[in-house]
């Protein structure tokens, strides 16, 4: 860890499911059943009025106010989303005759503004993209300033939507309301837009209470009916013991399982010091695996790296999870393909192809929640590894690429799968917040170039052995090609550190690439890795009783080890956990002992 004597605030994010409800006024218990029915009745109420908002409000002047900041008397508007709609006069619109609180209000307000102003960017970028567009050639001219660059893969989704607009009608200047409509909403109750008098959270022991209103009716129309409602909820085990200083208000969401809280909280950890640090490890996005490490380290006579990197054993889900990304493509046309034959078919046959579209539907996902659950758990097992690296090397800073100037193309469709950046922004997330946590900071610098330049001294690297081995015959160097790489990010963080820019949500960003030889040590600065080893497994043959008047002539070996038993077991990961690593579980055949004995 490392230890400067300073501390800072950080926010993170886990996630609970409340155990017991009961009437704030009365104590009547009411059962998860027929509460998870009244939070629904809530978030219906909130997800039609920002729907409704968000349709009416979906007009280029709106996006024109967020662009420049001010209301009409030319004040700036605030953060708050809630206040900022207030004083547009943005106001959602309710069915006639239900009553809902001025605090539901904000929520529905805070949710929808929060949504335009993302998409604000957007409006921007396809206003400047729209400009150079020639729909003569379907291509986009290249910018000329720094302020028209988008990143590439943005740019050619928005050419498809100029090809099909320009079909209909050339208009020069395209909006994000031309080419798009509404976006859809998600049903979900932000409660820390309101205030006490809707929600309020208390903490007990290891116990969260929180006292929120609920409808009684899907269509309250009085005050009356809507009612407090307790709700209690387990702290998760792994939190227990944090130097968290701030709860604050979950948001609301109904899953297959029920209601599920995701809340957030503010906890004191180490602040890192960036400009002390002399030991960097570089993190390697590879299409072969999820990433690999390497150290380098500054000393008075300049940049030494041993060159032994580490590199992550994924245990096969990073195949996996291209499996399933090319299964949800594939499923995705097969829908898109019955989509357009459904649209001139006849009725009968029509019936028949929406069965399908809905089944090929609920398999996608189906798939997309399976590629979301092992990318998490990927993902911070991943920060997990790279973190205890990290720590045990001394360093105090871990370089990753900028995913924004990552792009697989030309590698084919599977390469390309494997490289897809969906699980490397979640690595980078679980990354940041997982060495936080031990005061080591996360810093983005270029990737260009970084496994085709020798660290020594600059030049191209030649490939003797293959795509995946690097050598430098001037500087005799080399090894493995993503190891060669983590030495090239650490260089360029070490020499980065005092010119870091910093973005609001983002991560410290190194913008220039410099240059330093990085010398060759056979000082060890990386620590050893763990060699887990088979199980003990005897080989002997079994003790068998000849039974009377038979002759043996077969017996039944011992079990073979499986390579399974050199993994340690993971953790169990409920709904009621966080991003952090929890304690790992009892061993099974410590439970299956436990069982024999009894």
């Amino acid at each position: 860890m490392a230890d400067t004597g300073f501390t800072a605030l950080r926010q993170f994010s886990f996630t609970t499911r409340p155990y017991l409800a009961v009437d704030d006024e009365t104590g009547a218990p009411i059962g998860l059943d027929d509460l998870d029915v009244r939070v629904g009745w809530l978030l219906d109420l909130i997800s039609g009025a920002e729907a409704q908002l968000l349709s009416r409000l979906w007009q280029p002047a709106t996006f024109d106010v967020l662009a420049a900041g001010c209301d009409r008397q030319g004040r700036k508007l605030p953060m708050q989303g809630h206040v900022a709609a207030a004083r547009l006069g943005w106001t959602p619109h309710y069915p006639d005759g239900v009553y809902v609180p001025s605090r539901v209000t904000r929520v529905v307000t805070a949710q929808a503004v929060g949504t335009l102003r993302a998409l604000a960017y957007r409006d921007t970028a396809i206003i400047a993209l729209s400009a150079r567009f020639d729909p003569a050639t379907g291509r986009i001219a290249a910018p000329t300033t720094a302020a028209e660059y988008v990143p590439s893969g943005f740019a050619r989704g928005v050419v498809r939507q100029f090809a099909a607009h320009a079909r209909g009608a050339a208009d020069a200047r395209l909006r994000i309301t031309d080419v798009q409509g509404p976006p859809q909403t998600s049903a979900m109750a932000r409660l820390s837009a309101a205030d006490r008098q809707l929600a309020q959270l208390a903490v007990t022991g290891h116990e969260l209470v929180l006292t929120v209103k609920l409808p009684t009716c899907p269509a309250p129309a009085g005050r009356a009916q809507w009612r407090s409602v307790r709700l209690s909820a387990t702290i998760p085990e792994h939190l227990h013991g944090r130097a968290v200083t701030d709860w604050h208000l979950p948001t609301l969401v109904l899953d297959r399982r029920g209601l599920l809280w995701r809340c957030a909280a503010t906890e004191i950890v180490p602040a890192a010091d960036l400009e002390s640090a002399s030991v960097a490890v570089g993190v390697d996005w590879s299409p072969t695996t999820l990433g690999a490490a390497a150290i380098t380290a500054e000393n008075p006579d300049g940049l030494s790296s041993d060159y032994r990197g580490w590199t992550y054993d994924d245990r096969g889900l990073g195949i996996k999870l291209a499996r399933l990304q090319a299964e949800g493509q594939l499923l995705h046309g097969k829908a898109a393909r019955l989509t357009r034959l459904a649209a001139t078919a006849p009725p009968e046959v029509r019936a028949q192809l929406e069965e399908k579209i809905a089944v090929l539907d609920e398999h996608r996902t189906a798939v997309g929640i399976k590629r979301g659950k092992i990318n998490r758990e990927m993902a911070f097992d991943f920060a997990r590894q790279v973190t205890d690296y990290a720590t045990d090397a001394q360093a105090q800073l871990i370089a990753v690429e900028d995913l924004t100037t990552l792009e697989s193309r030309g590698h084919g469709r599977v390469n390309n799968n494997r490289a897809a950046q969906s699980a490397r922004r979640k690595a980078v997330d679980a990354l940041t917040h997982t060495a936080a946590g031990v005061g080591v900071t996360v810093v983005s610098v270029p990737a260009r170039g970084s496994s085709a330049w020798c660290p020594g001294c600059n030049e191209p690297l030649s490939r003797p052995g293959g795509y995946h081995r690097a050598w430098c015959e001037q500087c005799i160097i080399g090894g493995n090609r993503d190891h060669v790489a983590g030495v090239n990010l650490a260089k360029r963080a070490l020499l980065g550190r005092n010119k870091t820019t910093r973005r609001r949500g983002g991560l410290p960003a190194v913008r220039v690439t410099e240059h330093a030889p990085v010398r060759q040590s056979r000082d060890k600065h990386a620590p050893t890795p763990s060699r887990p080893r088979h199980r003990r497994v005897r080989r002997s043959l079994p003790t068998v009783t000849p039974r009377l008047g038979v002759t043996p002539n077969q017996h039944v070996p011992a079990s073979q080890a499986s390579v399974w038993d050199t993994v340690k077991p993971t953790p169990p990961h409920g709904d009621a956990g966080s991003r952090d690593t929890r304690p790992s579980p009892t061993p099974a055949t410590q439970v299956a002992d436990s069982m024999r004995s009894t």
